[in-house]
């Protein structure tokens, strides 16, 4: 019989449970830990499974196309655009935002667990499950102490899309019953633009000479988006 190198020669497609033990997610993590896959890898773990067409690890490495393999990209997904993936319904759509926000909810524990804002992620990390994702502007307060440990973070103002009245004199009356002897400011940008108004310069100013009146610094006020942030400290704005 003779054979025609030229011809294609279909293979069986392989699914996760055909494929070596040491390449299935899985097994691969028990053995060699996290550090050994790949992102692909993790998120086809989330999905568990497939469609007909191709396995978990192909879903996954799809979806991650969709997002030029950037996982703040992905994180960002909303619901309807995440099941309009080929293999991705709503429950592996849920799972995926499930993960994220469980990211976004441990990072928020870490810096309440150790009641203390010692940089400018720890400011970020603790606003992330507060107003970092809003679709509208709210103004935030973070009181500490002398050593920076974490008095209270209250909500001073919701607003529209562009905007948010503040009144200072609030915060400073609250800063006073708390005892601070510094604070943190921050509002989002819905839109994404991180770049300060002149009414959010403004503001920082007055917030600034106001709390210097009565021996409370201001630390730092930072505009937020999603993981994004301006801090008017790191900017030289303070």
């Amino acid at each position: 019989m003779m054979i025609d190198n030229d011809s294609e020669i279909l293979l069986p497609k392989l699914t996760i449970p055909d494929w070596n033990s040491q390449d299935r997610p899985r097994e691969k993590y028990l053995s060699l830990g996290f550090s050994a896959l790949s992102d692909t890898e993790l998120v086809a773990i989330l999905l568990r499974n497939g469609t007909k067409n191709g396995s978990a690890v192909d879903v996954a490495r799809n979806l991650l196309s969709a997002c030029n393999n950037n996982l703040n990209l992905l994180s960002e997904m909303p619901l309807n655009k995440l099941v309009k993936i080929n293999g991705i319904g709503k429950v592996k759509a849920i799972t995926l935002l499930v993960a994220f926000e469980l990211g976004k909810r441990s990072r928020v524990a870490i810096v309440e667990q150790k009641q203390k804002i010692e940089n400018v992620t720890d400011l970020v990390n603790l606003m992330q499950t507060k107003n970092a994702c809003l679709s509208y502007e709210e103004f935030w307060v973070v009181f500490v102490n002398q050593g920076s440990y974490l008095l209270s973070v209250e909500n001073f103002g919701k607003g529209g899309l562009t905007s948010t009245s503040v009144d200072i004199r609030l915060i400073i009356m609250r800063a006073l019953e708390l005892k601070a002897t510094g604070l943190f400011i921050c509002h989002n940008h819905p839109s994404g633009d991180l770049k300060p108004s002149k009414i959010d310069i403004q503001l920082t100013n007055q917030m600034k000479e106001a709390a210097q009146y009565l021996s409370i610094q201001l630390l730092d006020h930072i505009i937020i988006y999603k993981n994004y942030y301006f801090s008017f400290f790191e900017k030289k704005l303070l």
